[in-house]
């Protein structure tokens, strides 16, 4: 199938360090609403009625609805003029926040959280745009460094959510997201710079050509699929672990579950070394490290969960050890997969980076939607063993592809 979509027009300059900043602050304020509900599906599940095994769909429904909009809207970018997109994006998340706040149902919730995740892939705009603006040779620095703030985002989104669950409950959370959305929203009206594609084909040709980018392009296949086996076991982890934290021996709250995961939000620090590492053509060791450090930590995290002890500081430092190396191998899978897929078709970078993210994000829509089954199946050593089996699948994706 012929190329759809010309060379974008600007933004010709080179991106500079308040506009990296800029970035980075935008896609993490907007990816808090992705995560937030894994750590709250204890407070929201019994407030809605909704049973342990079924809470981990609200966690889901917000990842799902972001994998849709990365499959049917972030594909506009290489439609439509992007600055404009993103801002009616954010515009459609404010007020799916807002709404979020106020449901009175499960399944009110679960459409809403759906349709806010769907309007929060705006991320995915974002970060091909300063991609796009990178000195030549320097496109793994610029991603890793707006990868830092994502990574903090999602990282701070469950300690975050906690705290102010904790003072206001959780609908709170949903309410100061919507305030923050749209601040963010004026912000970047007039910061954004216009990158406007000029298109040849129409919204329909645009979506079926997905399917040729994912059947011709070997390297988004693996990256995706490694990247969605990460992320499963990711979302299997943290949406069990405030389970777990809240049981004997370590009896946490709100406020020491929050402290817990915050603790997690060490393993964004390492965002740019695995940049760095791909633009020195470490990709393939690089990734088989992470990898290797996904199935290590579930294995502490095993340990550390089901050790029998009285004091609980004990177990719960070998547990936020555990928590630092999944986040790390993670953050570094993402930051290399998406350094590669933005090597691939400069020209089709939104329909890739959507494919790429969306796929991944069913990962991570999965992941939550095991946890309440594996936790009422086998309780946590039955969470952290699928996460590792995921880690497994990923080490045997590595060996099977080989360089890249």
């Amino acid at each position: 199938m012929p190329e759809t979509v010309d060379e974008v027009a600007g933004p010709a300059a080179t991106i500079t360090g308040p506009q990296t900043l800029l970035f980075a602050t935008a896609v993490g304020i907007i990816v808090t609403n992705l995560f937030a509900p894994q750590t709250l599906v204890g407070l929201i599940g019994p407030s809605l009625g909704a049973s342990v095994a079924s809470a981990g769909l609200v966690a889901m429904a917000t990842l799902l609805g972001y994998a849709a909009g990365l499959f049917f809207l972030v594909p506009l970018a290489d439609l439509s003029e992007n600055r404009i997109l993103i801002l009616r994006m954010l515009i459609a998340a404010a007020l799916a926040a807002g709404v979020a706040a106020l449901v009175p149902t499960a399944a009110a919730l679960l459409i809403v959280l759906f349709i806010l995740g769907a309007a929060c892939s705006a991320i995915q705009i974002l970060v091909p745009i300063a991609a796009s603006m990178a000195p030549p040779g320097q496109d793994g620095r610029v991603i890793g460094d707006v990868m830092s703030g994502l990574m903090v985002g999602i990282l701070l989104a469950r300690p975050l959510a906690s705290l102010i669950a904790d003072a206001w409950g959780w609908r709170a959370f949903y309410g100061l997201s919507a305030a923050a959305l749209v601040m963010l929203a004026c912000v970047l009206a007039f910061t954004l710079p216009h990158r406007r594609p000029t298109a040849r084909s129409s919204y329909g040709m645009l979506i079926a050509s997905l399917l040729h980018l994912l059947r011709d392009e070997p390297v988004l296949r693996r990256r995706a699929l490694t990247a969605a086996l990460v992320m499963a076991a990711f979302s299997l982890f943290w949406t069990a672990v405030a389970l777990r934290l809240a049981l004997p021996p370590f009896d946490l709250g709100q406020r020491g579950i929050a402290l817990f995961a915050l603790v997690g939000a060490g393993g964004a620090l390492v965002t740019p070394l695995f940049g760095r590492a791909g633009d020195r053509g470490w990709t393939r060791s690089a990734t088989i490290a992470c990898h290797l450090l996904l199935v290590g930590s579930m294995a502490l995290a095993a340990w550390s969960g089901s050790v029998q002890v009285e004091a609980p500081w004990g177990p719960l430092m070998p547990m936020g050890i555990g928590a630092v190396l999944l986040d790390i191998g993670v953050t570094g899978d993402q930051t290399l997969g998406r350094r590669a897929i933005n090597l691939l078709q400069p020209r089709a970078r939104g329909r890739l980076n959507g494919l790429f993210v969306g796929i991944f994000f069913i990962g991570g829509a999965i992941g939550s939607m095991l946890a309440g089954i594996a936790w009422t199946w086998g309780g946590w050593p039955a969470v952290c063993a699928i996460a590792a089996a995921f880690g497994l699948v990923a080490l045997l994706v590595d060996w099977v592809g080989g360089p890249e």
